[in-house]
Protein backbone atom coordinates (compact mmCIF):
# COMPACT_ATOMS: atom_id res chain seq x y z
CA UNK A 1 0.00 0.00 0.00
CA UNK A 2 1.36 3.45 -0.93
CA UNK A 3 0.69 6.47 1.26
CA UNK A 4 2.36 9.72 2.30
CA UNK A 5 2.95 10.85 5.91
CA UNK A 6 3.42 14.45 7.05
CA UNK A 7 5.07 14.99 10.44
CA UNK A 8 4.52 18.39 12.03
CA UNK A 9 7.50 19.15 14.26
CA UNK A 10 11.16 18.22 14.00
CA UNK A 11 11.79 17.22 17.61
CA UNK A 12 13.14 13.97 19.02
CA UNK A 13 10.09 11.78 18.38
CA UNK A 14 9.18 13.25 15.01
CA UNK A 15 12.68 12.92 13.58
CA UNK A 16 13.07 9.37 14.91
CA UNK A 17 9.80 8.39 13.23
CA UNK A 18 10.87 10.06 9.99
CA UNK A 19 14.04 7.98 9.91
CA UNK A 20 12.12 4.78 10.56
CA UNK A 21 9.58 5.45 7.82
CA UNK A 22 12.25 6.55 5.38
CA UNK A 23 14.29 3.42 6.04
CA UNK A 24 11.16 1.36 5.29
CA UNK A 25 10.58 3.16 1.99
CA UNK A 26 7.48 5.04 3.16
CA UNK A 27 7.00 8.52 1.74
CA UNK A 28 7.41 11.07 4.55
CA UNK A 29 7.97 14.79 5.02
CA UNK A 30 8.79 16.72 8.21
CA UNK A 31 7.73 20.35 8.67
CA UNK A 32 9.68 22.27 11.31
CA UNK A 33 9.03 25.87 12.33
CA UNK A 34 12.72 26.65 12.98
CA UNK A 35 14.26 28.54 10.08
CA UNK A 36 17.46 26.49 10.02
CA UNK A 37 18.87 23.28 11.42
CA UNK A 38 20.86 25.16 14.05
CA UNK A 39 18.16 27.54 15.28
CA UNK A 40 16.96 26.99 18.86
CA UNK A 41 19.69 24.44 19.59
CA UNK A 42 19.97 24.77 23.34
CA UNK A 43 19.38 22.79 26.47
CA UNK A 44 20.76 20.32 28.93
CA UNK A 45 21.58 16.67 29.25
CA UNK A 46 18.88 14.17 28.24
CA UNK A 47 18.63 10.74 29.84
CA UNK A 48 17.67 7.95 27.43
CA UNK A 49 16.66 4.64 28.98
CA UNK A 50 16.52 1.24 27.24
CA UNK A 51 13.10 2.09 25.74
CA UNK A 52 14.54 5.17 24.07
CA UNK A 53 17.78 3.46 23.03
CA UNK A 54 15.93 0.52 21.49
CA UNK A 55 13.66 2.89 19.55
CA UNK A 56 16.63 4.76 18.12
CA UNK A 57 18.40 1.52 17.23
CA UNK A 58 15.34 0.24 15.40
CA UNK A 59 14.52 3.44 13.51
CA UNK A 60 17.90 4.96 12.69
CA UNK A 61 20.13 3.76 9.87
CA UNK A 62 23.16 1.88 11.29
CA UNK A 63 25.55 4.76 10.60
CA UNK A 64 23.48 7.22 12.62
CA UNK A 65 22.98 4.72 15.45
CA UNK A 66 26.76 4.40 15.74
CA UNK A 67 27.09 8.18 15.69
CA UNK A 68 24.54 8.46 18.49
CA UNK A 69 26.44 5.96 20.66
CA UNK A 70 29.71 7.77 19.98
CA UNK A 71 28.27 11.09 21.17
CA UNK A 72 26.78 9.90 24.46
CA UNK A 73 28.34 10.82 27.76
CA UNK A 74 31.40 8.72 28.55
CA UNK A 75 30.67 8.64 32.26
CA UNK A 76 27.59 6.67 33.27
CA UNK A 77 28.18 6.01 36.92
CA UNK A 78 26.00 4.73 39.71
CA UNK A 79 22.80 6.58 40.56
CA UNK A 80 22.98 7.77 44.16
CA UNK A 81 20.45 9.23 46.59
CA UNK A 82 22.05 11.80 48.90
CA UNK A 83 21.04 14.17 51.67
CA UNK A 84 21.71 17.87 51.28
CA UNK A 85 24.83 17.33 53.42
CA UNK A 86 26.17 14.73 50.94
CA UNK A 87 25.39 11.74 53.15
CA UNK A 88 24.78 8.72 50.95
CA UNK A 89 21.38 7.04 51.41
CA UNK A 90 21.28 4.47 48.62
CA UNK A 91 23.39 3.61 45.61
CA UNK A 92 21.95 1.98 42.50
CA UNK A 93 24.96 0.37 40.88
CA UNK A 94 25.09 0.84 37.13
CA UNK A 95 24.98 -2.89 36.44
CA UNK A 96 21.67 -3.18 38.31
CA UNK A 97 19.84 -0.83 35.98
CA UNK A 98 21.76 -0.93 32.72
CA UNK A 99 23.41 -3.29 30.25
CA UNK A 100 26.75 -3.39 28.43
CA UNK A 101 24.77 -3.63 25.17
CA UNK A 102 24.09 -0.04 24.03
CA UNK A 103 20.67 -1.06 22.73
CA UNK A 104 19.54 -2.03 26.24
CA UNK A 105 21.51 0.56 28.18
CA UNK A 106 20.97 3.95 29.75
CA UNK A 107 22.63 6.91 28.01
CA UNK A 108 23.30 10.53 28.83
CA UNK A 109 23.29 12.71 25.73
CA UNK A 110 23.39 16.41 25.02
CA UNK A 111 19.98 17.59 23.79
CA UNK A 112 21.82 19.67 21.18
CA UNK A 113 23.88 16.74 19.93
CA UNK A 114 20.88 14.40 19.84
CA UNK A 115 19.00 16.86 17.65
CA UNK A 116 21.97 17.18 15.32
CA UNK A 117 22.26 13.41 14.97
CA UNK A 118 18.54 12.99 14.31
CA UNK A 119 18.54 15.80 11.73
CA UNK A 120 21.28 14.11 9.71
CA UNK A 121 20.31 12.25 6.57
CA UNK A 122 16.88 13.85 6.28
CA UNK A 123 17.87 16.77 4.09
CA UNK A 124 15.46 15.76 1.32
CA UNK A 125 12.41 15.42 3.58
CA UNK A 126 13.00 17.93 6.41
CA UNK A 127 11.50 21.34 5.60
CA UNK A 128 12.45 24.32 7.78
CA UNK A 129 10.68 27.64 8.35
CA UNK A 130 7.30 25.91 8.15
CA UNK A 131 5.09 27.10 11.00
CA UNK A 132 1.91 25.02 11.07
CA UNK A 133 -1.36 26.96 11.25
CA UNK A 134 -4.17 24.47 10.66
CA UNK A 135 -5.27 21.47 8.66
CA UNK A 136 -8.27 20.60 6.51
CA UNK A 137 -9.57 17.08 6.02
CA UNK A 138 -10.60 16.57 2.42
CA UNK A 139 -9.83 13.52 0.27
CA UNK A 140 -6.39 13.93 1.86
CA UNK A 141 -5.32 16.12 4.77
CA UNK A 142 -4.19 19.58 3.71
CA UNK A 143 -1.77 21.36 6.07
CA UNK A 144 -1.57 25.15 5.99
CA UNK A 145 1.56 27.05 7.03
CA UNK A 146 2.18 30.66 8.01
CA UNK A 147 4.08 31.41 4.80
CA UNK A 148 0.94 30.67 2.77
CA UNK A 149 2.08 27.30 1.47
CA UNK A 150 0.22 24.02 1.88
CA UNK A 151 1.12 20.33 1.95
CA UNK A 152 -1.06 17.27 1.45
CA UNK A 153 -0.73 13.91 3.13
CA UNK A 154 -2.68 10.73 3.76
CA UNK A 155 -1.73 10.88 7.44
CA UNK A 156 -0.68 13.89 9.52
CA UNK A 157 1.20 13.34 12.77
CA UNK A 158 1.37 16.14 15.30
CA UNK A 159 4.82 15.89 16.87
CA UNK A 160 5.02 19.61 17.57
CA UNK A 161 5.63 19.50 21.30
CA UNK A 162 3.78 20.45 24.44
CA UNK A 163 2.21 23.55 22.87
CA UNK A 164 1.09 21.55 19.85
CA UNK A 165 -1.06 23.46 17.38
CA UNK A 166 -2.13 20.16 15.84
CA UNK A 167 -3.47 19.01 19.22
CA UNK A 168 -5.31 22.29 19.76
CA UNK A 169 -7.28 21.70 16.56
CA UNK A 170 -7.54 17.90 16.77
CA UNK A 171 -8.33 17.55 20.50
CA UNK A 172 -9.21 21.07 21.68
CA UNK A 173 -10.34 19.72 25.05
CA UNK A 174 -6.95 18.12 25.82
CA UNK A 175 -5.35 20.32 28.45
CA UNK A 176 -2.07 20.86 30.25
CA UNK A 177 -2.16 22.11 33.82
CA UNK A 178 0.33 23.94 36.01
CA UNK A 179 1.65 21.72 38.81
CA UNK A 180 2.67 24.75 40.86
CA UNK A 181 6.31 23.59 40.69
CA UNK A 182 9.17 25.63 39.29
CA UNK A 183 12.60 24.26 38.49
CA UNK A 184 15.78 26.27 38.00
CA UNK A 185 18.50 24.48 36.06
CA UNK A 186 22.08 25.27 35.15
CA UNK A 187 25.37 23.91 33.85
CA UNK A 188 28.51 23.65 35.98
CA UNK A 189 31.37 23.54 33.43
CA UNK A 190 34.01 20.88 34.11
CA UNK A 191 37.57 22.16 33.88
CA UNK A 192 40.78 21.20 35.67
CA UNK A 193 40.05 23.95 38.17
CA UNK A 194 36.31 23.44 38.71
CA UNK A 195 36.76 19.72 39.32
CA UNK A 196 38.63 20.65 42.48
CA UNK A 197 35.67 22.62 43.81
CA UNK A 198 33.26 19.73 44.31
CA UNK A 199 33.52 16.14 45.63
CA UNK A 200 34.03 13.38 43.07
CA UNK A 201 30.56 12.01 43.82
CA UNK A 202 28.94 14.97 42.04
CA UNK A 203 31.00 14.27 38.93
CA UNK A 204 31.01 10.48 38.92
CA UNK A 205 27.32 9.93 38.17
CA UNK A 206 23.75 11.19 38.60
CA UNK A 207 22.49 12.09 42.06
CA UNK A 208 19.10 12.82 43.56
CA UNK A 209 19.33 15.00 46.68
CA UNK A 210 16.65 14.79 49.37
CA UNK A 211 16.64 17.77 51.74
CA UNK A 212 14.40 17.59 54.83
CA UNK A 213 11.32 18.79 52.92
CA UNK A 214 9.84 21.16 50.38
CA UNK A 215 12.35 20.90 47.56
CA UNK A 216 14.68 18.62 45.63
CA UNK A 217 17.95 18.85 43.75
CA UNK A 218 19.33 16.74 40.92
CA UNK A 219 22.77 16.56 39.35
CA UNK A 220 24.08 14.60 36.38
CA UNK A 221 27.46 14.80 34.65
CA UNK A 222 27.84 14.93 30.89
CA UNK A 223 31.38 14.22 29.76
CA UNK A 224 32.75 13.93 26.25
CA UNK A 225 35.94 12.21 25.14
CA UNK A 226 38.37 15.06 24.86
CA UNK A 227 35.56 17.37 25.86
CA UNK A 228 37.21 19.18 28.74
CA UNK A 229 35.64 22.61 29.02
CA UNK A 230 38.50 25.06 28.59
CA UNK A 231 36.45 28.01 29.72
CA UNK A 232 36.63 29.70 26.31
CA UNK A 233 32.89 29.70 25.68
CA UNK A 234 31.23 33.05 26.14
CA UNK A 235 28.98 33.24 29.20
CA UNK A 236 25.83 33.54 27.10
CA UNK A 237 26.86 30.62 24.91
CA UNK A 238 27.14 27.98 27.63
CA UNK A 239 23.52 26.89 27.27
CA UNK A 240 24.18 26.28 23.58
CA UNK A 241 27.56 24.54 23.98
CA UNK A 242 27.69 20.83 23.17
CA UNK A 243 31.46 20.38 23.09
CA UNK A 244 32.51 20.96 26.69
CA UNK A 245 31.88 18.63 29.61
CA UNK A 246 29.64 19.82 32.43
CA UNK A 247 27.40 18.79 35.32
CA UNK A 248 23.75 19.63 34.81
CA UNK A 249 21.93 20.58 38.01
CA UNK A 250 18.31 21.40 38.76
CA UNK A 251 16.62 22.76 41.88
CA UNK A 252 12.87 22.30 42.17
CA UNK A 253 10.28 23.63 44.63
CA UNK A 254 6.72 24.88 44.75
CA UNK A 255 6.12 28.50 43.79
CA UNK A 256 5.51 29.55 47.40
CA UNK A 257 9.16 28.85 48.24
CA UNK A 258 10.38 31.47 45.79
CA UNK A 259 10.30 35.24 45.93
CA UNK A 260 7.80 37.14 43.83
CA UNK A 261 8.71 37.94 40.24
CA UNK A 262 10.44 34.63 39.54
CA UNK A 263 9.27 34.49 35.92
CA UNK A 264 10.89 37.87 35.17
CA UNK A 265 14.29 36.98 36.65
CA UNK A 266 17.39 36.73 34.47
CA UNK A 267 20.14 34.16 34.94
CA UNK A 268 21.90 36.16 37.65
CA UNK A 269 18.72 36.58 39.69
CA UNK A 270 17.77 32.92 39.24
CA UNK A 271 21.20 31.92 40.52
CA UNK A 272 20.72 34.09 43.62
CA UNK A 273 17.27 32.55 44.16
CA UNK A 274 18.79 29.05 44.26
CA UNK A 275 21.71 30.13 46.45
CA UNK A 276 19.24 31.57 48.96
CA UNK A 277 17.60 28.13 49.15
CA UNK A 278 20.76 26.02 49.46
CA UNK A 279 22.95 28.24 51.63
CA UNK A 280 22.74 25.82 54.58
CA UNK A 281 23.52 22.76 52.44
CA UNK A 282 26.93 21.19 51.93
CA UNK A 283 29.31 23.82 50.49
CA UNK A 284 29.73 21.71 47.34
CA UNK A 285 26.20 22.56 46.20
CA UNK A 286 26.75 26.24 46.89
CA UNK A 287 29.97 26.15 44.85
CA UNK A 288 28.33 24.26 42.00
CA UNK A 289 25.57 26.84 41.65
CA UNK A 290 27.90 29.80 42.23
CA UNK A 291 30.36 28.70 39.55
CA UNK A 292 27.68 28.04 36.91
CA UNK A 293 27.64 30.79 34.24
CA UNK A 294 24.55 32.96 34.40
CA UNK A 295 23.92 32.27 30.72
CA UNK A 296 23.45 28.58 31.47
CA UNK A 297 20.72 29.08 34.07
CA UNK A 298 17.05 28.98 33.13
CA UNK A 299 13.63 28.65 34.69
CA UNK A 300 11.18 25.86 33.90
CA UNK A 301 7.47 25.99 34.66
CA UNK A 302 6.44 22.41 35.33
CA UNK A 303 3.23 21.52 33.52
CA UNK A 304 1.55 18.17 32.95
CA UNK A 305 -1.10 16.78 30.61
CA UNK A 306 -4.49 15.67 31.84
CA UNK A 307 -5.61 12.19 30.72
CA UNK A 308 -7.73 12.13 27.57
CA UNK A 309 -10.51 9.66 26.84
CA UNK A 310 -10.19 7.62 23.61
CA UNK A 311 -11.05 9.59 20.48
CA UNK A 312 -12.25 8.43 17.04
CA UNK A 313 -9.39 7.36 14.79
CA UNK A 314 -8.84 9.61 11.80
CA UNK A 315 -6.14 10.66 9.38
CA UNK A 316 -4.56 12.84 12.09
CA UNK A 317 -2.79 11.57 15.20
CA UNK A 318 -0.34 12.78 17.85
CA UNK A 319 3.04 11.77 19.21
CA UNK A 320 5.19 12.61 22.23
CA UNK A 321 4.65 15.81 24.21
CA UNK A 322 1.94 16.82 21.76
CA UNK A 323 -0.36 14.35 23.53
CA UNK A 324 1.25 13.21 26.80
CA UNK A 325 3.40 16.04 28.08
CA UNK A 326 4.85 15.20 31.50
CA UNK A 327 7.04 16.61 34.23
CA UNK A 328 10.82 16.09 33.88
CA UNK A 329 11.18 14.54 37.34
CA UNK A 330 11.52 10.95 36.09
CA UNK A 331 13.41 11.81 32.93
CA UNK A 332 11.09 9.77 30.69
CA UNK A 333 9.49 12.35 28.38
CA UNK A 334 11.93 11.91 25.49
CA UNK A 335 11.93 8.15 25.99
CA UNK A 336 8.15 7.98 25.78
CA UNK A 337 8.19 10.05 22.58
CA UNK A 338 10.77 7.68 21.08
CA UNK A 339 8.65 4.72 22.13
CA UNK A 340 5.72 6.35 20.30
CA UNK A 341 7.85 6.74 17.18
CA UNK A 342 8.98 3.12 17.29
CA UNK A 343 5.45 1.76 17.79
CA UNK A 344 3.79 3.94 15.17
CA UNK A 345 6.55 3.15 12.69
CA UNK A 346 6.02 -0.60 13.17
CA UNK A 347 2.29 -0.34 12.51
CA UNK A 348 2.71 1.94 9.49
CA UNK A 349 5.31 -0.41 8.01
CA UNK A 350 2.80 -3.24 8.44
CA UNK A 351 0.23 -1.11 6.63
CA UNK A 352 2.68 -0.47 3.78
CA UNK A 353 2.92 -4.24 3.31
CA UNK A 354 -0.87 -4.53 3.17
CA UNK A 355 -1.19 -6.32 6.51
CA UNK A 356 -3.66 -3.67 7.69
CA UNK A 357 -5.03 -0.33 6.61
CA UNK A 358 -3.45 2.96 7.67
CA UNK A 359 -6.52 3.64 9.81
CA UNK A 360 -6.12 0.30 11.56
CA UNK A 361 -2.43 1.04 12.12
CA UNK A 362 -3.23 4.39 13.69
CA UNK A 363 -6.00 2.91 15.86
CA UNK A 364 -3.70 0.20 17.23
CA UNK A 365 -0.99 2.77 17.91
CA UNK A 366 -3.32 5.16 19.70
CA UNK A 367 -4.78 2.45 21.93
CA UNK A 368 -1.37 1.32 23.17
CA UNK A 369 0.11 4.82 23.29
CA UNK A 370 -2.68 6.11 25.51
CA UNK A 371 -2.06 3.32 28.02
CA UNK A 372 1.68 3.65 28.52
CA UNK A 373 1.80 7.37 27.67
CA UNK A 374 -0.64 8.54 30.31
CA UNK A 375 0.74 6.04 32.81
CA UNK A 376 4.08 7.78 32.29
CA UNK A 377 2.33 11.12 32.87
CA UNK A 378 0.87 9.84 36.16
CA UNK A 379 4.13 8.38 37.49
CA UNK A 380 6.03 11.49 36.44
CA UNK A 381 3.58 13.74 38.26
CA UNK A 382 3.81 11.58 41.37
CA UNK A 383 7.60 11.84 41.25
CA UNK A 384 7.35 15.62 40.92
CA UNK A 385 5.06 15.85 43.93
CA UNK A 386 7.43 13.70 45.97
CA UNK A 387 10.38 15.80 44.77
CA UNK A 388 8.93 18.95 46.41
CA UNK A 389 6.91 17.34 49.21
CA UNK A 390 6.43 19.48 52.30
CA UNK A 391 5.73 16.34 54.37
CA UNK A 392 8.71 16.12 56.71
CA UNK A 393 7.59 12.75 58.09
CA UNK A 394 7.20 11.34 54.60
CA UNK A 395 10.64 12.60 53.56
CA UNK A 396 12.16 11.07 56.69
CA UNK A 397 10.46 7.74 55.97
CA UNK A 398 11.74 7.80 52.39
CA UNK A 399 15.29 8.29 53.62
CA UNK A 400 14.87 5.41 56.08
CA UNK A 401 13.58 3.19 53.29
CA UNK A 402 16.58 4.01 51.10
CA UNK A 403 18.96 3.21 53.97
CA UNK A 404 17.19 -0.10 54.61
CA UNK A 405 17.34 -1.14 50.96
CA UNK A 406 21.02 -0.21 50.82
CA UNK A 407 21.68 -2.35 53.89
CA UNK A 408 20.07 -5.44 52.32
CA UNK A 409 21.85 -6.07 48.97
CA UNK A 410 19.72 -9.10 47.98
CA UNK A 411 16.60 -6.96 48.33
CA UNK A 412 18.10 -4.22 46.17
CA UNK A 413 19.10 -6.71 43.48
CA UNK A 414 15.59 -8.16 43.40
CA UNK A 415 14.05 -4.69 43.19
CA UNK A 416 16.05 -3.75 40.12
CA UNK A 417 16.29 -7.16 38.44
CA UNK A 418 13.25 -6.43 36.27
CA UNK A 419 13.51 -2.64 36.20
CA UNK A 420 16.14 -1.96 33.54
CA UNK A 421 13.80 0.52 31.87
Amino acid sequence: MTFHVAIIGGGTGGLCLAHGLREAGISVAVYERSRTRTERLQGYRVHLNPHGAAALHECLPPKLWRRFVETTSKRGGDYVFLTEQLTELMRIENELSSSPDPVNAHHGVSRITLHQVLSSGLEDVLHYDKTFVRYEQKDRVVCHFEDGTTAEADLVIGADGANSRVRKQFLPYAKRVDTGIRAIAGKFPLTDETRKLVPARLIDGPNSILPPRGCGFFTAPHEFDGGENDGSAEVDDVLFDNTGSYVMWAYGASTRRYADGLSEMDGAALKRAVLDQVEAWHPAFVRMVSESPEGSISLMTILTSEPVEPWPTSSVTLLGDAIHSMTPMRGIGANTALRDAQLLCRYLVAASFGDMTVAEAVSLYEARMRDYGFEAVRTSLKAAEQFVSENRVGRTMAKSMFRFIEAVPPLKRRMFADQKD
